[in-house]
């Protein structure tokens, strides 16, 4: 029975001294990646092959159209605008918006400044 009390107390000490002595493995990764990669990831951001959502504040005439866009773009820097001809009329179209959410969150900073703007999703070019 004392030699298992004692066994006990010899094994911790043991499992202590030896543990401090323990430690994790150190490493350093490097990455070597072919700069055609990076031109490519660039080329497939450009390319209309998601599904985007944009702001359309409102439509008109060229000149109301891009005094809207002049506005727009002293007002919130932060998203890109744009104006676009469908006939018969300008529209001035915001942002690149990757999901519903995040164009419905910016609608409602920009709906404070203009009452008549909605989200939709443009019509992809084929």
């Amino acid at each position: 029975m004392k030699l298992i009390f004692l066994k006990s107390p010899i094994s911790l000490i043991l499992l202590v001294v030896f543990s401090t002595h323990l430690s994790a493995q150190e490493g350093v990764v490097t990455i070597e990646q072919d700069n055609d990669i990076t031109k490519l990831l660039e080329y497939k951001k450009d390319v209309k092959t998601v599904d985007l959502y944009k702001i359309q504040l409102d439509f008109g005439s060229r000149s109301e159209a891009e005094s809207l866009k002049i506005k727009f773009q002293n007002t919130f820097a932060e998203w890109p605008a744009e104006m676009v001809y469908e006939t018969p009329n300008y529209k001035v179209w915001v942002g690149n918006f990757s999901t519903r959410l995040e164009a419905d969150i910016a609608l409602l900073e920009i709906k404070k400044k203009f009452s008549k703007a909605m989200v939709f999703e443009p019509k992809k070019e084929d």
